[in-house]
């Protein structure tokens, strides 16, 4: 659409406030915020985002279309695979704040996320200063049990990567004289919870720190990154 120097106050509001609405209009599915979530830790595949969201290929191309054509997203074609990412790190700002957001005017956020801990023992919020704490005095060992991409894309300063499905055959390297600490990707993401629980079943002290690495930078907190093919198998 071609805008003219001489367009009527209305019509320019008009065409602002539309321009606006494509933002609301590309996050109107829980897919596509799921999917934004996930690239806003690092790079996908589309065949990769769409097992993350238990989702078909074709629908995940669908969903990763409609976000493109909002420009929150870019995709790189390579081969017969294309990968996408966030097209800013503003929009990864952007989407810790919409949760946010969500969480303070949504009872239903909360209350489904009690529902799903439950009584769950090792999911009392550990306190970001207190984790300081103990990650300096070598209290805790931090787990980041993230796929290794998002590890290396960025992660908690101390923290090891150990990838939920590592997890199993690594536990014989995790020392069991001192507190473990797992996180993912935020307060809504369930690999940190599956991880706590195994470890607990394990007999480790494990605990789960409910902030993600975006959560970690908008608090102001310094964030470590790896350089390709920096992570020890």
């Amino acid at each position: 659409m071609t805008i003219y120097a001489s367009l009527p106050p209305r019509h320019f509001k008009d065409e602002i406030f539309r321009q606006f609405a494509r933002i609301g209009k590309a996050l109107a599915s829980p897919k596509r915020v799921e999917l934004l979530d996930v690239l806003s830790q690092g790079p996908r595949t589309v065949e990769v985002l769409a097992r993350e969201a238990e989702c078909s290929v074709a629908n995940t191309s669908r969903h990763l279309q409609v976000l493109r054509g909002a420009r929150l997203v870019e995709g790189d074609r390579s081969g017969l695979f294309v990968t996408y990412r966030v097209s800013d790190e503003r929009v990864s700002a952007f989407l810790r704040q919409f949760r946010l957001l969500a969480e303070s005017r949504l009872a239903e956020v909360n209350a489904t996320t009690q529902a799903f801990l439950g009584e769950r023992i090792g999911f009392k919020p550990v306190g970001r200063r207190e984790l300081l704490r103990q990650v300096r005095a070598g209290e805790v060992t931090v787990l980041d049990v993230r796929p290794r991409e998002e590890y290396a894309a960025g992660h908690l300063p101390g923290a090891i990567s150990v990838p939920l499905d590592d997890l199993r055959k690594r536990l014989r390297g995790i020392p069991k004289d001192r507190g473990i600490v797992a996180y993912c990707r935020g307060p809504h993401c369930v690999l940190s919870v599956e991880a706590v629980e195994l470890l607990r079943r394990r007999g480790y002290r494990a605990q789960r720190f409910d902030l993600g690495v975006h959560d970690w930078r908008g608090l102001g907190f310094e964030i470590e990154t790896v350089a390709a093919g920096g992570i020890a198998a």
